[in-house]
C-alpha cells in the first residue's frame, strides 16, 4: 500500500497542495484535491536533487518559465 503525506508547503485553504509518496526507488508526486487523478513518477535521487536545488535557490526552479 502506497502512503501518501501531505507537503509542509502546502496550505490549509484548499489552494496549491501536493502529496508526496515514496517506492523503494522512486518519489510520487499528486495533486490532493486529485486523489485519483495523474501521477507523477520520479527516481528518488533525481527528485532528491529537485529539492534541494530549490531549497538552496527557491527561484532557480521557476526561472526561464513563463505564466
Amino acid at each position: 500500500m502506497t502512503v501518501w503525506r501531505k507537503s509542509s508547503h502546502s496550505g490549509g485553504t484548499g489552494g496549491d497542495c501536493v502529496e508526496l509518496a515514496h517506492t523503494q526507488s522512486q518519489t510520487l508526486v499528486r495533486d490532493s484535491k486529485n486523489p485519483h487523478g495523474s501521477t507523477l513518477h520520479f527516481p528518488t535521487a533525481a527528485f532528491d536533487t529537485f529539492l534541494r536545488a530549490r531549497k538552496h535557490s527557491p527561484t532557480a526552479v521557476h526561472s526561464g518559465l513563463s505564466s
